[in-house]
């Protein structure tokens, strides 16, 4: 007898877009909005001109406690939480033994805790993964994706608009730093990382408070809700990887152009050995971003051909809605990724002449 298959779960605020016209899709577990009314091309544009907000309550957060979390943290993952302040944020990657991607994550450093955010389609898996470890360093690791909302606000106009929620003096918020404070009278984690290339705050906050902020961001009639969709295009512009397409357990952070977050100076961690290795014998392929000539559409999946021969395939893929042109990112032989390079996506059956170009593809002068 077959196993039925696991329902798929709701974030807080799914009334709340299907009330406003949202697609919904199965997306990591969890029925998510694509898209609302207005469509992705116009909540793109918000993002890059105005302000708009992602419901992205389905990533996971864990809670790691402990005399020794910031060292527990240290060692499942490769970057350096020793390095980071109190009230600082890092991006970080956890591997496994082969010293491949498990998942991608941001690290947030309290005074007497450390928060993990990890992709929502790994997190139990995640959690498994970095558990077996935790009694050697005497820490307490509690998955708290269930009882948590977060709340993605983008965009250039977004501080002087959410500021008006707040008592927290939000131009005290340094990129990738986070503070205790309050939106909309609602206790909430607020930090300034971003997922989109432009300004913005997440908003962490207890299910309770979802709809409360979301009404209050909604009330100021200068927030714009935005989806996946949206969401997608605006981090492949900036050549923001995405675990599942540009990133898994078959590629290492030297392949993935991640190598800036393997710290080897800081000691031992889970896949150190593997990536040294690597290192020692050479990494053979690279992940590279690319444009296409004409209208041709890439799309993940499509096979490309370096020098006549199969290089694998699109990882990410779509037409820019900010420049009017296609863009993707696909893995190519080491000696191959070098800016200019040429090599072939096939589309329809037809092989169509691409370039390699570095992210990100969209330049422009911000806070970054």
């Amino acid at each position: 007898m077959s196993t039925p298959p696991t329902p798929l779960k709701r974030t807080p605020l799914h009334d709340i877009h299907v009330a406003l016209g949202a697609k919904i899709v199965p997306f990591a577990g969890y029925e998510m909005p694509v898209q609302y009314p207005t469509g992705i091309t116009a909540e793109h544009k918000a993002v890059r001109e105005s302000c708009g907000v992602f419901d992205v309550s389905h990533m996971g957060e864990f809670w790691v406690n402990g005399a020794r979390a910031a060292d527990f943290v240290n060692y499942v993952t490769t970057n350096n939480v020793a390095a980071l302040a109190v009230g600082q944020v890092h991006y970080s990657t956890i591997l496994n033994d082969r010293g491949t991607i498990e998942d991608d994550c941001l690290i947030y450093r309290f005074a007497d805790k450390v928060m993990m955010v990890v992709n929502a389609s790994n997190a139990p898996k995640d959690y498994q993964h970095i558990i077996r470890h935790a009694g050697a360093f005497g820490v307490t690791v509690h998955d708290a994706t269930e009882e948590m909302t977060l709340l993605a606000v983008q965009g250039p106009r977004t501080a002087s608009i959410l500021q008006g929620l707040t008592a927290t003096d939000l131009s005290t918020i340094g990129y990738y730093h986070f503070i205790e404070g309050e939106v909309a009278g609602q206790k909430a984690i607020i930090s300034r990382t971003g997922y989109t290339g432009e300004d913005g705050f997440e908003l962490y906050i207890a299910n309770a408070s979802a709809a409360p902020i979301w009404n209050a961001l909604m009330a100021t009639d200068q927030v714009t809700p935005a989806g996946l969709g949206a969401r997608d295009s605006l981090r492949l512009e900036m050549g923001m990887a995405l675990y599942g397409n540009d990133i898994d357990d078959t590629v290492t952070p030297l392949e993935a152009n991640l190598a800036w977050l393997v710290k080897f100076p800081k000691g031992d961690f889970v896949g150190r050995s593997a990536l040294e290795a690597q290192k020692e014998a050479g990494v053979q392929k690279k992940l590279v971003g690319f444009t296409l000539q004409d209208r041709n559409f890439p799309r993940h999946g499509y096979p490309v051909f370096f020098g006549g021969e199969p290089s694998g395939i699109v990882c990410s893929g779509t037409m820019s809605p900010t420049l009017g042109i296609p863009i993707g990112t696909a893995y190519l032989p080491t000696v191959a990724a070098r800016e200019g390079t040429q090599f072939e996506v096939e589309i329809r059956g037809k092989r169509v002449p691409a370039t390699v170009t570095k992210p990100p593809f969209y330049k422009h002068a911000s806070h970054l």
